[in-house]
């Protein structure tokens, strides 16, 4: 059948034609789609952004990193939050480069430090105050010429336990040329040379002396010699943050200024009967006097004036309604030992001073003398009682001047002596000190009459 016939894979050519049409214009299709939608909905310009953030998340990372390793080149100490740095310890600061400028900030007490030659380091002087906070600020530069900043804010340590420090001498107070420094602590001491190297004196006039430890709670500080006539003192100090003793540190600082007055100076000898008083350096007055009997002598020593009173009633001489008791009360009375000797009024034995002793232990005098050298005297005036049959007891009484000057300075826990003048105050080895040349009895008590035959070094 002729009409009917067809051509064999005529159909099957077409169908695969359209069908490769089609998917050419499916592939068209979808390039063409490409150029006109969204890629999971991120536009153009959100792309440009991201890519701008990242770029600056990488920079600022990069400038990060390389201010951290900028900040590596200064290092300070305590460092940045920390809670209980030890007051004992310095604040250091070092640098790889160099350093330009350190400053410390604080509510407490100022800090003070000194750059090294070098530039590389800078540390602070003393100690720091207890339960306080600091800011330290540092600049310098690296190796590279860049400039550094670094801040380390930190806080020292609220110590279990405390001291405390008080002071004899009160303020503005005046007194003898004889007068130690008396100092007492409430809890006992045993890092002794820290706590003397925190206290400074400032003299108007120069001083040599030492500091002086009577057991673990008491020390003193007495000059050399006498102090001179009319000196003004200020004994400073920065306690607060000292260890005095394990975990044991200074709560507060100590400061006082007191004067020391004209210079008045007594000399009694038992063996002569008189007195001699020196006022300003001129024997001013002679009095015969009466001191202790055989039985009860006045002992020996270098004392000081402790206090005075008009009048003061004494009782002694044993059980009351003994032969040798009395109770009476006595006039001009200025004490100087703690076991009850005074130089005082005694006109009951008027007819026996400057001839005999017949006293309890105390230096008789004439009323007249009696009334003047009360109303000259103030507390820390040396009083010294010579050729006795007895031999002062120490803290019977203030008796630093019981210590010949190298056994004062062998009481410091330094081993060093301290001058002072109006700059302040230094250690220094006392072997390098210039022989003194003060002469006694009104620059210094006589060698050998210290009473130090019978001292206790506590």
């Amino acid at each position: 059948m002729r009409g009917t016939h067809r051509r064999p894979g005529g159909r099957a050519r077409r169908c695969a034609a359209i069908s490769a049409a089609v998917a050419i214009g499916l592939v068209a299709t979808a390039c063409s789609s490409s150029s006109h939608s969204t890629v999971s909905g991120v536009s153009p310009a959100q792309s440009r952004a991201a890519a701008s953030a990242s770029a600056k998340a990488r920079a600022a990372a990069l400038a990060r990193a390389h201010a951290a390793a900028l900040a590596r080149d200064l290092k300070i100490t305590p460092v940045n939050g920390n809670h209980d740095a030890s007051p004992s310890d310095d604040i250091t600061v070092t640098a790889v480069g160099k350093l330009t400028h350190v400053s410390v900030h604080t509510s407490g007490d100022a800090v003070y430090g000194s750059l090294a030659a070098d530039g590389k380091s800078w540390h602070s002087r003393g100690h720091l105050d207890i339960s306080q906070s600091y800011t330290v600020v540092a600049t310098g530069t690296a190796p590279s010429g860049e400039k550094i900043t670094k801040t380390s804010t930190f806080r020292t340590l609220t110590p279990a336990q405390t001291f405390s420090t008080e002071i004899f001498e009160g303020y503005q107070q005046s007194y003898g040329v004889g007068m130690p420094i008396m100092l007492t602590f409430s809890q006992p001491i045993t890092n002794k040379a820290a706590v003397e190297r925190s206290f400074e004196l400032t003299t108007s006039k120069p001083v040599i002396g030492a500091w002086y430890w009577d057991g673990d709670q008491h020390l003193y500080f007495r000059p050399r010699d006498y102090w001179p006539a009319y000196t003004e003192v200020t004994l400073s100090s920065h306690l607060d943050g000292i260890e005095g003793a394990t975990g044991v540190y200074g709560a507060r600082n100590l400061s006082q200024t007191f004067e020391i007055g004209r210079s008045l100076i007594a000399v009694a000898s038992t063996t002569a009967h008189k007195t001699l008083i020196y006022l300003n350096g001129k024997l001013t007055y002679q009095w015969p006097i009466s001191t202790g009997r055989a039985s009860e002598p006045t002992p020996d020593g270098t004392y000081l004036s402790i206090e005075k009173a008009n009048p003061v009633r004494m009782i002694g001489g044993g059980p009351k309604g003994s032969p040798g008791y009395y109770d009476e009360l006595v006039n001009f009375a200025v004490r100087f030992t703690w076991s009850g000797d005074y130089y005082h009024s005694a006109p009951w034995s008027v007819v026996d001073q400057g001839s005999t002793n017949v006293s309890h232990g105390c230096v008789n005098l004439p009323p007249t003398g009696a009334k003047i050298y009360y109303k000259l005297s103030i507390p820390g005036d040396p009083i010294t009682i010579t050729a006795s049959t007895a031999a002062g007891k120490w803290d019977d009484g203030w008796t630093p001047w019981f210590l010949p000057w190298s056994q004062l300075v062998s009481g410091s826990a330094t081993g060093e002596a301290v001058e002072a003048g109006p700059q302040g105050s230094t250690f220094v080895s006392s072997s390098s000190l210039p022989a003194s040349t003060a002469s006694a009895p009104v620059g210094t008590p006589a060698s050998g009459n210290s009473g130090a035959g019978t001292v206790s070094l506590g």
